[in-house]
């Protein structure tokens, strides 16, 4: 067929020219292909991801008979990648900022004194770099000062645009995914049975901004953020989880991203259960989402 050929008697068959050629263009197939599937196994595992959080909270409620929860993974820290300041009209410049992850914030910021292009290269230069890198713990006064005293007249900007840049990196940590499973268990239980008792408790069960709290509370001391925490009744402050029990324990997805499991139940739990369950599944979401092989 042309693939090899025989240089002289005595030698053996070596490849022709149309033989590399067909490897060659065989070769560069299977590359492509090969990306694809990486890309493609990218897909799988965030959606991998999202079904084993849901086979998770679950199983959790079946194998407690209590309500359960559990949070989508998120960056602990959001940090600021990148500023870019562009002039819109004479009044207005439009702030871009990346955060971590290639998230894109944009805002208008409105002038009261209009702004050179000599000003607005200026406070690119110093916005990026006196901010890349930084997480809003880090922008504090001392941050602020040093910038607003580097910027001189233009100091007001400066004060504008790190407020921007606040509310960007805040929003990015505000949109908290969570998934709840087993919420009618608690009518098993007679001192949660009530009807506007359990009504306002599954309303508070589905309360995204009540649970960041709630399931944030321990992220603020490090010595406790990889326990398993317990607040019994009063302890979460939340007037209709008083007659509640809540069992809560982290996981870590790597690369800063951390995630809630949460147990709610009543105060008479079986709180060696309850522990012992949550031990086991943070360990397997450990193992399961850190292993180093690529499937």
């Amino acid at each position: 067929m042309g693939y090899i050929f025989q240089p002289h008697t005595s030698a053996g068959r070596i490849p022709s020219d149309k033989g590399y050629r067909f490897y060659v263009d065989n070769l560069m197939k299977v590359k492509s292909e090969e990306v694809v599937r990486q890309n493609e196994m990218m897909v799988q595992k965030v959606d991998k991801l999202e079904q084993v959080l849901k086979q998770v909270v679950k199983l959790l409620a079946t194998n407690t008979n209590y309500a359960s929860l559990i949070t989508a993974p998120q960056s602990q820290k959001n940090k600021l990648k990148f500023i870019q300041l562009t002039r819109v009209n004479e009044e207005q410049i439009l702030a871009v900022m990346m955060l971590e992850g290639n998230i894109i914030k944009n805002s208008i910021v409105t002038l009261d004194a209009e702004l050179t292009d000599e000003d607005i290269l200026n406070l690119n230069i110093l916005l990026n770099s006196g901010l890349n890198g930084l997480t809003m713990e880090q922008i504090n006064l001392d941050v602020i000062t040093r910038m607003k005293g580097q910027a001189g007249e233009r100091s007001h900007i400066v004060d504008v645009v790190l407020s921007e840049v606040a509310e960007a990196i805040r929003s990015g940590e505000e949109d908290l995914q969570i998934y709840t499973e087993g919420t009618t268990n608690i009518f098993k239980y007679p001192e949660l049975s009530d009807g506007a008792k359990a009504s306002q408790l599954i309303g508070t069960l589905e309360q995204k901004d009540l649970w960041r709290e709630i399931l944030t509370e321990d992220d603020a001391d490090s010595d406790k953020k990889n326990e398993i925490q317990v607040y019994i009744g009063s302890e979460t402050q939340v007037q209709s989880m008083k007659d509640c029990s809540i069992v809560t324990a982290n996981y870590e997805l790597g690369d800063g991203l951390r995630g809630t499991i949460g147990i709610v139940g009543p105060k008479r739990m079986d709180y060696d259960k309850v522990v012992s369950t949550l031990r086991s599944l943070k360990s397997q979401l450990d193992q399961t989402f850190n292993h180093k092989d690529t499937e």
